[in-house]
């Protein structure tokens, strides 16, 4: 669980600083072209440096190629209690280990994941729906569990 949390974890930190180092630059607008041309290839980077499969999913996906599979959606990882950290599910097959741990939204998220004409200005809802024509990953509020990381390594 530790290993597949600090993968999790190390991959969000780098996503993190990016986006708000392009939120900081561009605005939100501008941070749209970073999710949408770089957050793969960075997400993939992390891949290769931890060798696990890192990637984020959501029953409600921006983009259609982070939909969770049927064994993600039936991870049930609620919010944490007492304000303590969430704590990720572990699943153990033969030579490998799954490590799923949710992913919360923050102020930062609404504005692009809150609710539309809001949270989310008429410019980027335009925006999004042009580079997400399918997009369904809005509506949401601060500290909801909007997807979950999904690590798989070698024992």
């Amino acid at each position: 669980a530790e290993r597949g949390l600090k993968y999790a974890l190390a991959t969000k930190a780098v996503l993190g600083k990016n986006l708000m180092g392009s939120i900081q630059k561009k605005g939100t607008l501008g941070a749209l072209a970073f999710c949408n041309e770089k957050a793969y290839p960075l997400t993939d980077s992390m891949s290769v440096v931890h060798n696990a499969s890192i990637k984020r999913v959501s029953d409600k996906p921006r983009n259609q190629n982070n939909l969770a599979n049927k064994t993600e959606k039936k991870q049930k990882l609620g919010l944490p209690e007492n304000n303590k950290e969430p704590q990720p599910i572990v699943d153990l097959l033969d030579d490998k280990v799954q490590v799923y741990y949710p992913i919360t939204t923050n102020a930062m998220c609404l504005q692009c994941h809150g609710k539309p004409n809001q949270d989310i200005e008429k410019p980027t809802l335009t925006r999004l729906a042009k580079l997400y024509p399918e997009d369904k990953a809005t509506g949401y509020n601060i500290n909801q569990v909007r997807g979950i990381w999904t690590v798989v390594f070698d024992k």
